[in-house]
């Protein structure tokens, strides 16, 4: 009896034990079956398995001298851009981003740091202070959070500001002496060409280049056409290095920060034949899409004493790089550069199609934040002006609105447009907030502010301001309206006093070409004293330390 219960118990064991068996082989079926499945969805959705605590890549796809309406998808008559275009519909596009100063340098660097020129003392390209070296960059923050950093193309950005990079490779020899675009150009055989092309603005070839100090024609309005190859321009040279680095990440665990900077539409204005071919520049007419020929610039005969006396000299002829005069006197060299300028902004939108088309490839599209914008504008023959006339003015549209469009992956707020006040200050904290990013206790806190309530759940940013601030001219900007006020540049840089012309106020609603000046308009002086005080209350803020360490400097 004792035997066979014992035998019975050791069957109702052997049951149990199987039964509990059967229970984790179902369990770990239907966890094979889950991970199979998970596994096809992201093959099908072209990603691949990555690790659960992988952050986002980040990728700032960033061009110079680029005037936000100059896109298809701003309804421009005549541009061709379908890429930027698509990117739009899948992004939050930002309609009202300034920049803190439309010039190259204090523009970047205020994106890099998250800090305003004033406070890093730099209001054009060339001031160097103990502000900027002390600065934590954007790129030291993601590579102190395990990021892999990277810049393509050129920075313009000095000390602590242009720190954290893991790999770099610039358009500019200063900036990546023996590895930058002009060493590999030659490298490749065309040396010359390319000296032709920086001659158009320069009267000779780029430094560290075969032909630095051969004197070679410059061209009118620094506009004509390439003779490189498509696979041999600057662009094209920050788009091979991208596509290259984002191969290499398609497999990784580490997530990247890339900065690719394309050197255009910036001047000197020398697009390829391809694209300049799509564009007819031979009359002004109604536009290309409606099957004419380039529109005119439709400020382009803005009487000249409007505009602040740099400009009015520049009309005048006395800026021999540009010879405005000329243009004047034979508009083909007007069409010629804005035919021109669209045509690099063109082959631009192709190369952020590729860079788009190798993040698809590489199944990380969807593990990547994308950013798309620009350091400031380009007059395109607006208030009859070529380039941006930084030193001389900084208070058009046209040189401080920016392109701003930001795919964040899986966002419900893609596809929409966004008219809140924003400024490329505010990219530093928002990044670092969007991807909780631990960031060391600096110096100088950061002045942007976070923009990623808005861009995630379309909160406002509740901005009655914006300040874009060069050494000669602050611009306050609110939602109406806009007031330039002509400020002394100080002994560090006299020569750009322009407040005998008097100070420059818009209406944005009835004078978008902003060539009605109303700063003596009674019925705008309310409005004025408050852009005043707005200004007051940005100066009482928004520490000044940079700028009088330079100040300081000159009366030494």
């Amino acid at each position: 009896m004792g035997e066979e219960c014992s035998s019975s118990r050791e069957i109702v064991t052997d049951i149990i034990i199987s039964m509990k068996n059967l229970k984790l082989i179902g369990q770990l079926t239907a966890g094979l079956t889950l991970m199979a499945f998970n596994t096809h969805s992201q093959v099908a959705n072209g990603t691949k398995t990555k690790s659960p605590k992988k952050k986002p890549n980040v990728i700032i796809l960033f061009s110079d001298q680029h005037h936000k309406n100059v896109m298809g998808f701003e309804g421009h008559p005549d541009v061709i851009t379908p890429n930027l275009d698509k990117l739009a519909n899948q992004s939050v596009v930002f309609d009202r981003a300034y920049c803190s100063v439309g010039i190259s340098a204090p523009s970047r660097s205020s994106l890099m740091s998250g800090l305003y020129p004033r406070t890093l003392g730099l209001l054009s390209n060339s001031e160097r202070t103990s502000v900027m070296e002390e600065t934590i960059s954007l790129a030291s923050v993601f590579q102190k959070n395990n990021y892999r950093t990277y810049a393509f193309g050129k920075r313009h950005t000095h000390g602590g500001i242009d720190a954290g990079w893991d790999e770099q490779q610039s358009h500019l020899c200063s900036e990546t002496p023996g590895n930058s675009y002009t060493e590999w150009v030659e490298k490749n055989g065309y040396g010359k060409e390319f000296a032709m092309d920086w001659a158009a603005e320069f009267g000779k070839g780029s430094e560290c280049s075969s032909f630095a100090g051969q004197k070679l024609p410059i061209a009118d309005l620094g506009t004509r056409v390439s003779t490189l190859p498509e696979n041999m321009t600057m662009e094209a040279f920050t788009t091979q290095l991208t596509v290259k680095m984002i191969k290499e990440h398609a497999q990784s665990d580490q997530p990247f920060f890339c900065w690719s900077t394309f050197y255009r539409p910036h001047q000197p204005y020398t697009p390829l034949k391809k694209y300049m071919d799509m564009y007819d520049a031979t009359a002004w007419g109604i536009g290309r899409i409606n099957g004419s020929s380039i529109s005119k610039p439709a400020s382009l005969y803005e009487p000249k004493e409007n505009i602040p006396p740099m400009m009015q000299s520049i009309r005048k002829g006395e800026n021999k790089v540009w010879n405005v005069d000329k243009a004047f006197a034979d508009e083909q060299n007007w069409r010629n550069y804005v035919g021109a300028y669209y045509a690099l902004v063109t082959e631009i939108d192709h190369c952020v199609g590729e860079i788009l088309k190798a993040l698809e490839d590489a199944g990380i599209a969807d593990e990547t934040i994308v950013i798309y914008t620009s350091d400031h504008g380009d007059f395109v023959g607006n208030h009859g002006m070529v380039e941006k006339a930084a030193l001389g003015q900084n208070v058009y549209e046209d040189i401080l609105n920016v392109p701003l469009i930001i795919r964040y992956p899986g966002n419900k707020q893609n596809g929409k447009r966004v008219a809140e006040l924003v400024s490329l200050v505010d990219i530093y904290p928002t990044l670092i907030d969007l991807l909780d990013l631990k960031m060391p206790e600096p110096k100088y806190p950061v002045q942007g502010q976070s923009i990623a309530k808005t861009l995630t759940k379309g909160k406002p940013v509740n901005r009655e301001y914006i300040v874009s601030e060069s050494w000669s001219q602050a611009t306050v900007i609110t939602r109406d309206y806009k007031l330039g006020m002509m400020i002394d540049p100080t002994d560090a840089m006299r020569k750009f006093d322009f407040r005998s012309f008097g100070d420059q106020f818009f209406v944005r609603k009835s004078d978008s070409l902003e060539v009605k000046n109303q700063i003596k308009n009674e019925a705008y002086q309310a409005e004025i004293k408050k852009l005043r005080a707005y200004y007051q209350d940005f100066s009482a803020q928004i520490s000044d330390v940079g700028k009088q360490e330079v100040i300081n400097k000159t009366k030494k």
